[in-house]
C-alpha cells in the first residue's frame, strides 16, 4: 500500500524500532494520527525527556539521570554482576535477592560483529575490582556470552577474586531480559565458580 509522505516517514521511523515490522508501524501511526493531541505531545516529550536526562552511570554503565546510579550510590561494590546491558540490571533486580553492585559492558565479544575485548567495558570492569571479593558472570547464555564470560573469568582469577557464572536455569541460547522471575532467582542462588 502507498501512503501519503507524512505517514510513509512516520511508518518508517517507527519501523526502526525492535521487533516492529511495516503493519506494526503503520497500526502505531495511525494510532497516533487518531490520537488525542495532548497524548502525542506526552510521547514527544517523554522521549525528548530519555534523550535529554538519561545517560551512563560512570561506574557501571546503568542507564541514570545522575552521575552515579542509585545502585552504586547505596551499595556495597564487594560483590559485582557483571552484564550485556542495561535491561539486564532491570530483569535482575526483580528477583531482590541480589544485593551487590552492576557492571554493563554494553556489548559481548563477537569476531562475526567485529567486537572485540577492547570494544566492550571489560577494561573499565577491570579498574573497579580493588575491595571486590566476587564477580558473577551474568551475560547471556549463547555463544557470544559464554565466550565473554569465559574471557572474563581468565582475567580476573589470577587476581585471587571469586569468580562465579549464573547456574543452568537459563535455557541455552536465551536472552536474560526475557526470563521470568523464578528462573532468574534460581539462576543467580546456583550460579557456580569458574
Amino acid at each position: 500500500m502507498r501512503y501519503i509522505e507524512p505517514i510513509a516517514k512516520l511508518i518508517a521511523e517507527l519501523g526502526k524500532l525492535p521487533s516492529v515490522g511495516e503493519k506494526t508501524a503503520a497500526r502505531y501511526a495511525y494510532a497516533l494520527m487518531e490520537a488525542p493531541s495532548e497524548d502525542v505531545d506526552a510521547l514527544v516529550n517523554a522521549i525528548k525527556d530519555v534523550r535529554e536526562k538519561v545517560h551512563f552511570c560512570k561506574v557501571c554503565g546503568n542507564f541514570t539521570e545522575n552521575e552515579v546510579c542509585d545502585i552504586c550510590a547505596t551499595r556495597k561494590p564487594t560483590t559485582i554482576c557483571v552484564v550485556k546491558e542495561p535491561r539486564d540490571i532491570t530483569a535482575l533486580e526483580k528477583v531482590k535477592g541480589y544485593d551487590g553492585v552492576y557492571h554493563v559492558l554494553h556489548g559481548v565479544i563477537s569476531p562475526l560483529d567485529r567486537v572485540g575485548p577492547e570494544n566492550i567495558r571489560i577494561k573499565e570492569l577491570l579498574a573497579r575490582l580493588d575491595g571486590v571479593q566476587e564477580v558473577i558472570l551474568a551475560t547471556n547464555p549463547d555463544v557470544e556470552g559464554e565466550a565473554t564470560a569465559m574471557y572474563i573469568a581468565r582475567l580476573i582469577k589470577p587476581l585471587g577474586i571469586k569468580v562465579t557464572r549464573i547456574a543452568r536455569g537459563l535455557p541455552e541460547g536465551s536472552v536474560i531480559e526475557y526470563a521470568d522471575e523464578g528462573t532468574l532467582s534460581r539462576a543467580l542462588s546456583s550460579r557456580i565458580e569458574l
